[in-house]
């Protein structure tokens, strides 16, 4: 497999998109996770090479400059992430499917690179006031932070018809074994 397929799954902060795909990764789907590159500090236990690559402000800007971003995007101030292409080559080269775990402009922008290579699923969360429990939930935010992520969903939910799929994230099994279904048929073809 010179060139596999894409999987990628956007939705915003807090919907349950990285549950989702940590779920894809524990089946026998041979999906490889693309580690995003990121302008942001480590949360918690995120560890360099493995949750992210950590890059400072200037080595993601030097990246740019020199192309070696498939897509990128500064999400919030000062906070960028992108997708690196020698992540996307690393993943090809093990002969494996690569699966996205982006926000909602970085989905469309792998769709729109990737095309018909690659399956574009849209999380949903159930409403807004979810969403909120679930970010206040993880403890790794500040208040101001919170208040931004749920400002910055209103306006990611209205994109959700532009994705290929949208799985609605209320009850967590059933959104488990529908993304898996929508996988399988998707790598099948």
């Amino acid at each position: 497999m010179s060139e596999g397929k894409c999987i990628i799954l956007s939705a915003p902060s807090g919907a349950g998109k990285t549950t989702l795909v940590k779920h894809l990764l524990a089946e026998d789907l041979k999906l490889s996770f693309s580690i995003s590159a990121s302008t942001r500090k480590p949360r918690g236990k995120e560890k360099h090479g493995v949750d992210y690559y950590f890059l400072s402000p200037e080595e993601f800007k030097q990246k740019v400059e020199e192309g070696h971003f498939v897509e990128w995007e500064e999400v919030y101030t000062d906070h960028c992430y992108g997708t690196l292409k020698s992540e996307v080559d690393r993943i090809w080269a093990d002969e494996k499917h690569l699966i996205f775990d982006v926000d909602v402009v970085g989905g469309l922008n792998l769709k729109k690179y990737f095309g018909d290579k690659a399956l574009a699923i849209f999380v949903m969360p159930p409403d807004m006031a979810s969403l909120e429990s679930r970010l206040r939930s993880r403890g790794t935010d500040s208040e101001d932070r919170i208040l931004q992520r749920l400002e910055k969903a209103k306006t990611e939910l209205i994109t959700a018809d532009q994705f290929d799929h949208i799985i609605l994230n209320d009850d967590l099994e059933k959104a488990k074994k529908e993304v898996k279904n929508v996988v399988k048929a998707f790598l099948a073809q």
